[in-house]
């Protein structure tokens, strides 16, 4: 067995000058390791990108500025050292807006571009008017899609998310309830309405004083169980709410039969992300344990708008995924999976955890060649999605955190930073180089991970109208899966739904412990099959990277053991006890005489029973061998499909004949050198075909149109 001598590493050195010391201190509170080298990497040591958030807010704390991109490109401690102090961060504007403000002009608002007409209008729609305005700013990109999708939708929302709580008593729940206003007052982005009708453009607006939408229910157990009964009435597929109404957090509350409590909450998409669920629900763990005074002071999410706003140009992000995009002119649409503006109603759902070696080995692939966990995923999802479309060159949706270049005390920030973009991957050349060309393309994409994703696909040569990905990645870094996250002492977790508007979603849970995977897909797809591909893939991922560097990505492996036994050999047992006696007209026979009045043959509106089937084949079959059909007597068929057609193949094989099909699309030139060559003595046809019939030099008999062949036997 291989001991720590065969593994890959560098000889220890230690830091040099005052930056590398501080970079050093850092990576070892951060990562959890006894010391840090001039030489070490920031992903082989364990690094990913929800630390790098935390790296990068470290840093800024201390004055230190580094760009995201700096830190993927050169993740040893010695080159990114190099770079601190390189990167300038953006200045948020100050809000211009105080509680003494009467009138609001468009100078004052520096983070939208309104017209006055615009401000006096939302002005008229939020309660108390000016006095009750704290903020008005535009929305991210990411808020921007959500938006669209609500509007699309007509019934439901596929951005409201479901949670169904259970309490103790009542007590119990109006303390939760009492801790949740805390939290909303706390923070702007829990106190944010958006308005977009007869506007220049959409804005959110923060509300400084709002009322907690409650609603109190009384259901009667005899209409079925209440958790039952409050899923139905509040299900995001039928159910909406107001958003240009402040807070987009609304709650129901019902006495259940065994005297419990239960809560439904809704929480609309546009103000959160997971990161922001969790804070939530550890604030108001806080202030239901009379810790409150103690949290740290709210980040608002106007600076994150700033950073959408003044970062990096349109232009730039236009520059990049021209060059990315420009030459993709096929969507990828794996399984044949299109509709992108699907409303989640037949999504179906599997989650399964990894097993604990593999996840093991492909942390330790990912640590040998100092690159994310993330991005063997990346790579490995791609292929999935090749095998499924039979292209080496894919693009999918790829969700991004939002809080690497989210500005000021983003790495607990609540808001909606998570931003979804597409990412280009090409399956050609070796495993290592497609791992190390994965990992560069997503450390250039994180760059530009607040641009807007209709602004990416239209740099792409995909025709306007066509979605340019269906299939999304969405992997998450030491989160707890949704209903773990959303735990508060004394609360019973009943339910929790999530959904996006794609028809395909792998999600990839990294606990640091361990790897899980969760799919959505559109029914008929069994999301189970989906993960299964995954994870094969990610077997043979791994199995290459430990011993075949070279072997080309393309021959990695998506289908499990099981499938492929399934597809090549359970489905291929075809042995069966074969009459060999018996001819396949006589056996016909013998099914007539077991089931005569049984319906054997279905053609539009026609139903036809064995018996008669069985009885107008006989009368065909009687009128050839009367024009001297015996055995091995070629008889041609050029007919179009229907009843008669099947009546004419049983009639030549009862007659002893050889049943000899024409094809219609071929020219007549070659019907009669085919009719020549073979002598055929005979051609059945139907009316539609019977007049280019008439040419040939053989008897031919137009089988639905000879009143005659009723005379014959049956």
């Amino acid at each position: 067995e291989p001991d720590a001598g065969a593994l890959a590493h560098h000889v220890y050195e230690a830091p040099r000058g005052e930056w590398e010391s501080t970079l050093a201190q850092i990576w070892a509170e951060l990562l959890e390791v006894e010391r840090v080298g001039r030489h070490d990497s920031f992903f082989a040591l364990g690094g990913h990108s929800l630390l790098a958030v935390r790296l990068i807010e470290r840093l800024r704390r201390i004055g230190l500025g580094v760009s995201v991109r700096a830190l993927f490109d050169r993740p040893t401690l010695s080159a990114l050292a190099q770079s601190l102090g390189q990167h300038r961060e953006v200045a948020v504007p100050p809000n211009a807006i105080t509680p003494d403000t009467t009138t609001l002009t468009p100078e004052m608002l520096p983070l939208i571009d309104l017209t006055q007409a615009d401000i006096d209008r939302i002005v008229a729609q939020v309660p108390g008017g000016v006095a009750n305005i704290q903020d008005i700013y535009a929305l991210s990109p990411l808020q921007d899609g959500i938006l669209f999708h609500h509007l699309l939708a007509s019934d439901g929302d596929p951005y409201l998310l479901i949670f169904q709580k259970a309490f103790a008593n009542r007590e119990r729940l109006d303390c939760y309830l009492d801790a949740v206003r805390h939290v909303v007052d706390r923070h702007d982005i829990l106190r944010t309405a958006f308005i977009w009708e007869d506007m220049s453009t959409p804005a959110q607006v923060v509300w400084r004083d709002v009322s907690l939408p409650i609603t109190e229910l009384a259901l009667d157990p005899a209409d079925g169980p209440i958790t039952e009964q409050l899923a139905q009435r509040f299900n995001p597929r039928r159910h909406r709410i107001d958003l240009t109404q402040a807070p987009l957090i609304h709650f129901a509350v019902a006495r259940d039969s065994d005297g419990r409590w239960l809560l439904v909450e809704l929480v609309h998409h546009l103000i959160n992300d997971h990161s922001t669920l969790e804070v939530i629900n550890n604030e108001v763990q806080a202030f239901i344990e009379g810790r409150g005074d103690t949290l740290p002071p709210a980040q608002p999410f106007r600076n994150l708008v700033a950073q959408t706003r003044l970062g990096v140009s349109e232009e730039e992000h236009a520059r990049f995924f021209t060059d990315m995009l420009a030459d993709v002119e096929e969507p990828t649409l794996p399984f044949g999976l299109e509709d992108v503006h699907c409303d989640g109603s037949q999504i179906a759902e599997a989650r399964r955890a990894l097993p604990q070696e593999l996840n093991d080995r492909l942390r330790a692939q990912a640590r040998n060649l100092g690159v994310s966990l993330a991005s063997l995923c990346h790579l490995a999802w791609a292929q999935v999605l090749a095998r499924a479309i039979g292209r080496q060159q894919v693009v999918f949706g790829t969700v991004l955190f939002g809080r690497m270049q989210g500005g000021d005390g983003a790495d607990s920030a609540m808001g909606l930073f998570i931003n979804t973009l597409p990412l280009r991957v090409d399956l050609y050349g070796n495993v290592e180089h497609s791992v190390r060309n994965t990992h560069a393309r997503l450390a250039a994409l994180l760059e530009h991970e607040h641009a807007s994703l209709a602004l990416a696909q239209r740099c792409s040569g995909v025709p306007t109208g066509k979605p340019l990905f269906s299939a999304l990645l969405n992997y998450r870094h030491n989160v707890a899966p949704l209903a773990d996250s959303l735990m508060v002492d004394g609360v019973e977790l009943l339910s929790a739904e999530e959904r996006t508007n794609y028809p395909l979603t792998l999600a990839v849970d990294d606990s640091k412990q361990i790897l899980s995977l969760g799919c959505q897909v559109a029914q008929p797809l069994d999301p189970n099959r989906v993960c299964g591909y995954m994870q094969r893939a990610l077997e043979s991922l791994v199995e290459a990277l430990e011993h075949a560097h070279d072997k080309p990505v393309q021959q990695l492996e998506v289908m499990p053991e099981d499938e492929r036994t399934l597809l090549l050999e359970t489905w291929n047992m075809t042995q069966c006890d074969d009459p060999s006696h018996r001819c396949v007209h006589q056996l016909f026979e013998e099914q007539v005489a077991t089931t005569p009045e049984v319906i054997a043959l279905l053609f539009k509106e026609q139903r036809i029973s064995y018996t008669a089937l069985n009885a107008q084949a006989n009368r065909l079959a009687h009128r050839l061998i009367r024009l001297g059909v015996v055995a091995e007597t070629p008889v041609a068929v050029l007919m179009q499909r229907s009843p008669e057609r099947v009546v004419t193949a049983l009639a030549i094989l009862k007659a002893g004949g050889v049943y000899m099909p024409l094809n219609e699309q071929w020219p007549d030139s070659r019907l009669h050198t085919l009719l020549g060559e073979t002598c055929t003595p005979i051609v059945l046809t139907d009316r539609p075909l019977q007049a280019r019939c008439d040419a040939f030099s053989a008897h031919v008999i137009a089988v639905d149109a000879d009143a005659s062949l009723a005379q014959e036997p049956s």
